[in-house]
């Protein structure tokens, strides 16, 4: 039986071939390490060594892309991993104009472009890497908080649009940044794509608009990934987006795995809810692998779950995910 290389395995899922084995990957938070690049980067390299996965996602703390905008946080002990907000810079709507364009190589942003580098720079080319990527709308919740969004974007959107396409170039330029350190894709997370936060017109016309510019900014990536976050999404707006992966909520939304492949361009991550994987055994996670497994007849697909595991995931459960698509591999 000949080698496949990650790679190789995932191209082939990529094309709808079908792969030597299932890839799998999971991904989560690092509260704390987070916060510094050389911290970041081997909390990464551990995790990959510890379970070898297909796919390695870097994960930062939300906060990254806006903390030089003003964003102060701290972490409080969430166990997803996320940081709780104790300051929003924006405030008043004029705030929206006053936002300058960011500089990848200073800040937070040249520590997150660190961390990238110096994880490139280990795995050296073995392991396929992606960066985390947040949208313009995203980016602009994490500044204003949701509640002064959604009223800037309905009273002042002049304002907020001016807003959007400072963030816009921002994340341009950090994805060019990136690119310099070796990353395969990016990982492209949507959190407004969904009822009732807004309607379908406000996020075509604030949300998807900005969201192409930015995909198109990385097509030249070969392993791109978008991530629909949340329940009650609008998912034939964002589906299609122009990307290799689509990954959902698909345990806890009505599009399930085989919906959704009938509906995006390529393949599809997921197929585990996040939640069964923080249970006390893997009797829960292992029934769903399986289920994913049956509903896309083993092509298309990496295997995972649809948002972050938590921190405090039995690592039981990872392990078992892991043998389990071992148990996938076919003779080649």
């Amino acid at each position: 039986m000949s080698q496949w290389s990650k790679r190789k395995r995932l191209e082939a899922v990529i094309a709808g071939e079908t792969p030597d084995r299932i890839p799998v990957s999971l991904w989560r938070h690092w509260p704390g390490d987070d916060q510094n690049a050389q911290a970041l980067a081997a909390a990464h390299l551990r995790w990959q060594q510890t379970y070898d996965w297909d796919l390695l996602k870097i994960g930062p703390a939300s906060s990254y892309s806006v903390v030089d905008w003003g964003v102060q946080d701290r972490w409080v002990g969430h166990i997803e991993g996320t940081r709780e907000y104790t300051h929003l810079p924006v405030d008043q709507p004029e705030d929206w104009e006053n936002l300058p364009v960011l500089d990848p190589r200073r800040g937070m942003l040249a520590e997150q472009i660190e961390a990238l580098r110096l994880v490139g720079q280990q795995i050296r080319g073995d392991v396929p890497f992606i960066a985390t990527i947040f949208s313009p709308l995203s980016q602009a919740k994490h500044l204003a908080g949701n509640n002064a969004l959604a009223t800037h974007l309905r009273e002042y959107p002049d304002a907020f649009h001016h807003g959007l396409r400072a963030i816009t170039e921002s994340t341009i330029r950090f994805i060019e940044a990136a690119k310099e350190t070796g990353i395969d894709g990016i990982f492209y997370a949507v959190q407004h794509a969904r009822y009732p936060l807004l309607s379908r017109d406000e996020f075509i016309t604030f949300g998807r608009v900005y969201d192409l510019r930015i995909l198109e900014a990385a097509n030249d990536l070969w392993c791109n990934m978008l991530h629909i976050h949340g329940t009650d999404i609008m998912f034939d707006l964002v589906g299609n987006y122009p990307v290799q992966f689509v990954n959902w909520h698909d345990r806890e939304t009505t599009v399930n795995l085989r919906n959704g492949l009938s509906r995006v361009r390529r393949a599809a991550s997921g197929g585990v809810n996040h939640w069964s994987m923080h249970q006390e055994s893997p009797q829960q996670t292992l029934a769903e692998a399986r289920d994913a497994v049956a509903q896309t007849g083993g092509k298309r697909l990496l295997l995972g779950t649809g948002c972050v595991i938590m921190v405090t995931t039995p690592t039981r459960n990872i392990r078992a995910l892991r043998e389990f698509v071992e148990e996938s591999r076919i003779n080649d």
